[in-house]
């Protein structure tokens, strides 16, 4: 359990799997705190790098001798029980933690806030950072994303609050205790660890149920399941579009700087017009979540707002990578259908302009979300002129389901969607057949998104 956790100020750790989004931003508050930090990838990366310049020490490839003389080896969800590092740690006696009762302990005398849900966790997780940081406040934070207007995923702030992306996988967010919880939304995702939505929806609610007697959850009216569990909380706030909630938003209208416009309301009196860069109306709800929280942390509306109105989005989280023959490149993280069917929407109403189309590439992420969503899947590239499918990305998986792209492909009722596996093929079909004025959006939690830099760089 994580309070057995006994740690001295200038501990020394090791992270196995340090190049993950969870990993490297627990790395770099640790960093901040000034502690010694190590950790092993399976691969180089950007983010690898990055961690190098900010002092950690990091391994290409899993070996028992990356482990060093530490005092304690934390495993990312991700890391098999046979991995070589973690099996050298339990034998030399150092604790072996995971990802989950690590935070518990990093979080501890926190003022906690967590934002958990199917959809939209690490936006609304940064909006909330980068609010708080805007307005003067000095919290902790980790982000699965890099935050553009800050420029990094994690901080080690002075001040009380922390606020963290709650992941529900491998029930990651049972781990923490925090006094405030956002539920975005919950639908049935991670088939590989909740074989069925009920398993999922229980997992939400030991979550909830883990808040302390005068926590609060704040939740999405609009997403039955979220507001459902809501009820189950000592102390609750509802927001979305609807006038009853305690937060709504109205007159919804795209703006020109790319993102969306709308009025707010609290308890039915309107507080002003909050002004997006980011384009959706699911990140308008994002941003509902965001002004609520910072409301019960005693940010001024006013200053909120101005807050906001700055945020630039999270990196892979429809991020605009550039143009290139005139075709706009998009990356985003989108890997569930409800993400991709909410993104497309968003960019249909960015870029409006007569004769815009949109490629969307996705990159199937698992088997056994590509087997268990397959028929959501199918419906949810509507507003995709274009659509390619590459080969399923496997991450922690091994093929043992039978499934490819290709039976994504069949269950569509697309006018225009193809197969194909490998990137760099990807990458010179658009190049010969995405037109000046088109937009690609690449949708991958993989690696999918080296079809962009290589189509930035004139390399397809």
């Amino acid at each position: 359990m994580s309070e057995l956790i006994q740690l001295p100020p200038n501990a020394r750790l090791h992270i196995v799997g340090i190049g993950g989004a969870g990993m490297s931003a627990i790395a770099t508050l640790l960093t901040e705190r000034g502690q010694q930090v190590s950790g092993s990838d399976q691969a180089e990366s950007e983010v690898t790098r990055w961690l190098r310049e900010q002092g950690v020490e990091v391994f290409v490839g899993h070996h028992a001798e990356n482990v060093g003389k530490v005092d304690m080896v934390v495993v990312s969800s991700a890391i098999r029980a046979d991995n070589p590092e973690s099996i050298a740690a339990q034998e030399r006696g150092i604790p072996v933690c995971k990802r989950a009762q690590f935070l518990r302990w990093l979080m501890q005398g926190s003022l906690g806030v967590a934002v958990a849900g199917t959809h939209g966790k690490t936006t609304t997780t940064a909006m909330i950072a980068h609010t708080l940081m805007t307005t003067g406040r000095d919290p902790s934070f980790i982000v699965g994303g890099t935050i553009k207007s800050i420029g990094r995923s994690a901080h080690a702030g002075r001040d009380r609050e922390f606020v963290i992306e709650a992941d529900e996988y491998d029930r990651m967010f049972l781990g923490l205790t925090p006094a405030i919880e956002v539920i975005l939304n919950v639908e049935h995702d991670h088939p590989d660890c909740y074989p069925t939505f009920d398993e999922m929806l229980d997992a939400f609610r030991e979550f909830v149920h883990r808040l302390p007697e005068d926590g609060l959850v704040v939740a999405c009216g609009e997403d039955a399941a979220a507001s459902r569990l809501a009820r189950e909380a000592p102390r609750r706030l509802l927001y979305g579009f609807k006038p009853s909630l305690d937060w709504c938003a109205t007159d919804l209208r795209p703006n020109n700087a790319g993102g969306m416009d709308f009025l707010a309301q609290h308890d039915g009196k309107t507080q002003g017009l909050v002004r997006l860069r980011v384009p959706g109306k699911h990140n308008v709800l994002n941003a509902l979540a965001a002004l609520a929280v910072t409301d019960g942390l005693g940010v001024p509306f006013s200053a909120a707002v101005d807050a906001l109105s700055e945020f630039r989005g999270v990196g892979r989280r429809f991020e605009v990578r550039g143009e290139v023959n005139g075709v706009t490149i998009v990356d985003d993280y989108g890997h569930h259908p409800t993400e991709i069917k909410s993104t497309l929407a968003g960019a249909r109403l960015r870029y409006a302009e007569r004769g815009r189309q949109i490629w969307a590439v996705f990159q199937p992420h698992t088997y056994s979300r590509t087997r268990t969503l397959l028929d959501q899947f199918a419906t949810a590239f509507a507003d995709a002129d274009h659509v390619i499918v590459t080969a399923i990305y496997a991450s922690r998986e091994r093929d043992t389901l039978g499934i490819s792209n290709r039976d994504v492909l069949a269950a569509m009722q697309h006018p225009d969607a193809r197969a194909i596996d490998a990137l760099d093929d990807v990458a010179q079909y658009l190049q010969a057949n995405a037109k000046p004025g088109a937009v690609v959006i690449t949708f991958s939690a993989g690696d999918a998104n080296k079809i962009s830099e290589a189509l930035l760089k004139g390399e397809a």
